[in-house]
């Protein structure tokens, strides 16, 4: 009967803290790296009637930063333009640092480049709101941003440039 467990989750002995071989993915810390908020046309722009047409780019990049540590940062710029002019522009470079241990290529990549920004970007989002709401203007509340999507759209795009057989390797950005 024992042998028959053999392979079956959960009936192997524990490990050692340390000595797991399995893919270990943690958040460490997360920290508002760069923020800026302009409101170049104040006051006037409190008294201006049409509603502001809002652009929002949206750029991932990582880098390792010690052993088995990454740095993710998701890099959010916002501007506000109406027909007078700019209501207001925020940018934003919002990291975390995220622990990777024994982690697989094929699922190091797709971690740090969309689930990691996926587990910072409410945080980044609330930091826009509060910023834009200190700035004046009614909270900002950004959509849900998909990144798998944009992950697997990056790394299809990645492929066609390279071409059919060849690996695409990793520039650091989705």
């Amino acid at each position: 009967m024992a042998e028959e467990q053999e392979g079956v989750a959960g009936t192997q002995e524990p490990q050692v803290n340390g000595e797991d071989e399995g893919p270990q993915f943690g958040l460490l810390m997360q920290y508002v790296k760069d923020l800026s908020f302009e409101n170049p046309n104040s006051p006037a722009v409190y008294q201006w009637q049409s509603q502001p047409q809002i652009e929002v780019q949206v750029n991932i990049g990582a880098q390792a930063v010690g052993n088995d540590v990454h740095e993710v940062a998701i890099k959010l710029d916002v501007t506000a333009s109406a027909e007078d002019g700019v209501a207001f522009k925020v940018d934003l470079l919002y990291a975390g640092l995220f622990g990777v241990r024994n982690a697989p290529e094929e699922q190091f990549h797709p971690f740090i480049l969309a689930e990691a920004p996926r587990l910072l970007f409410p945080f980044a989002r609330r930091v826009i709101a509060d910023t834009v709401r200190d700035g004046g203007f009614p909270p900002l509340m950004l959509d849900p941003i998909d990144f798998g999507a944009l992950y697997m759209q990056r790394a299809a795009q990645a492929q066609a440039e390279l071409g059919e057989g060849q690996a695409p390797g990793v520039t650091g950005q989705a």
